[in-house]
């Protein structure tokens, strides 16, 4: 055998070897990925789980009330939660939210009452609010 067969020989398993080293690093954070995946999933599912609020509507005299209390083990945002108005999304709602009285806090903890007050025209029928964790309670407006 020349130098020829064992260079050449050399060259392919030194490229094997950094082959393998590359495959090995991409499959590794490949993985690795996938399972942080899957740990921020059951996260966000036992959030979900410990996420409850009750809540009440009222119409009075052009001003609709919307109460809901954070029933649930997590702490909500009010940025992070919708209102729907009779089926209809409702901007700048926060502007006329409290939580337990506090008209500057984003903060909406468990056992907090968050108020909404909005003028209104007319009387709505049907009220929805959702929260970040995709949990929400529906009521009809008294």
């Amino acid at each position: 055998m020349g130098f020829s067969v064992s260079g050449s020989a050399a060259i392919i398993f030194i490229g094997l070897f950094i082959a393998f080293g590359m495959w090995h690093t991409a499959a590794s954070n490949s993985f690795e990925r996938v399972s942080e995946a899957q740990s921020d999933r059951s996260d966000a599912a036992l959030d979900e789980k410990n996420t409850a609020v009750v809540g009440s509507a009222e119409y009075v005299d052009g001003t609709l009330t919307v109460q809901a209390t954070n029933d649930g083990s997590t702490a909500l945002s009010l940025n992070g939660t919708d209102l729907l108005i009779d089926n209809a999304y409702e901007s700048d709602w926060q502007a006329g939210a409290t939580v337990d009285g506090d008209g500057d806090t984003d903060l909406w903890l468990p056992g907090e009452t968050v108020t909404v007050t909005i003028a209104m025209g007319s009387a709505p029928t049907r009220v929805k609010l959702v929260t970040e964790r995709g949990v929400s309670v529906a009521q009809e407006v008294n």
